[in-house]
């Protein structure tokens, strides 16, 4: 879908069943383009929903798609901590983590 190495179980429903795995994509471009928000803004909600629902992979992604489409660390960052007074000290310090894996790999 977005070109990165997707997780072995994704990546085994997108190979034994391509119509859904096309379908899921269908959905993601179609509700991208049902309104006026650009291709950051757009990333920038869809880090707050992963994050919002606790989604480790799914913030990993989106921060490195985020990077991708030129958004800085500061306002990745940004949504964690924004995440704080809504989510809990907890679940924004989390996504900061989660988001920091992306922005600070471990060295090999």
């Amino acid at each position: 879908m977005s070109g990165e190495s997707l997780p072995p179980i994704v990546e085994s429903i997108a190979t034994e069943h391509p119509d859904v795995w096309d379908a899921y994509g269908r959905l993601g471009e179609a509700t991208e383009k049902a309104g006026p928000l650009d291709a950051k803004t757009i990333r920038l909600v869809k880090l707050a929903l992963a994050i919002g629902a606790g989604r480790e992979g799914q913030v990993h992604s989106h921060a490195r798609r985020g990077r991708k489409l030129g958004i800085t660390p500061a306002e990745l960052r940004q949504v964690a901590l924004l995440a704080i007074p809504s989510l809990g000290w907890s679940a924004g310090v989390a996504a900061l983590s989660w988001i920091n894996d992306v922005l600070e790999p471990p060295s090999a």
